[in-house]
């Protein structure tokens, strides 16, 4: 099973234009990525998605490898699925790790990989961590997910699900959604040519469309809370764990 590891990283983000390039640590956010992500084992291929030649020649320069995309592509899912297609045909399984993800654990993506070869029937997965008492849940930049008893996604959210209607009675847990992915070649390929569903523009979420369309999605949990950058604020939280 030949493995690659798609870094999808556009430099028009709606909240943090420019994100990629931003310096935290005398490194631009986007090559954080890339250096955690080299470190997985049981990856054939590393490599940057990007539609913007200041990203790729940063990538470039770099050592890794980068492809240029278009830039009316949907989401990272799509640009994973044009480098599918037109890049990385020998490919079978890919990983889409976040450009904005400077904290990935390589034990995750591991831990991802070795489902796509236990279990034949997964064409996607995801992750999600238990959330503590003390992380805000109504915070619209943490999208939140609900599994059933076989790990399946049954929704996404950026408000917290499931609501809990007598607080005073029930507990119950929340769990955030870590942003990455994993499919197999054909699922990814066949996801780009659905057309974007009310639900995933409504939330700005792409997995709600895989959902929609009746497509299954697996979860792994993490061992591991992965503080993303979404907006600027979050680059003060990232540079202390780094």
């Amino acid at each position: 099973m030949k493995t690659a590891v798609v870094i999808p990283a556009r430099y028009a983000s709606s909240r943090f234009p420019g994100k990629p390039l931003f310096v935290i640590k005398n490194k631009p956010l986007i090559l954080h990525v890339a250096d955690k992500v080299a470190k997985c084992k049981n990856v054939d291929c590393v490599a940057v998605a990007t539609d913007d030649k200041r990203i790729f020649d940063v990538v470039k320069e770099a050592g890794y490898s980068v492809f240029m995309t278009p830039e009316n592509l949907k989401s990272g899912t799509d640009r994973v699925a044009y480098v599918a297609q037109k890049y990385l045909k020998a490919i079978d399984v890919f990983i889409n790790v976040q450009g904005d993800e400077p904290l990935i654990d390589a034990k995750l993506v591991e831990q991802m990989i070795d489902q796509f070869k236990t279990d034949k029937k997964i064409e996607y997965i995801t992750a999600a961590y238990k959330m503590k008492p003390s992380d805000d849940v109504s915070n619209p930049n943490t999208v939140k997910v609900i599994f059933d008893k076989d790990m399946y996604a049954v929704y996404f959210s950026r408000l917290p699900i499931p609501y809990l209607r007598d607080k005073g009675k029930n507990k119950i847990d929340y769990y955030k959604h870590i942003g990455v992915y994993g499919y197999r070649k054909n699922f990814v390929i066949d996801f780009s040519k659905m057309k974007q569903t009310d639900l995933e523009k409504a939330e700005s979420l792409e997995q709600l469309r895989a959902l929609e369309n009746g497509k299954k999605i697996k979860i792994v949990m993490s061992a591991k809370d992965l503080q993303d950058v979404n907006v600027f604020e979050d680059i003060a939280k990232v540079e202390k764990k780094l």
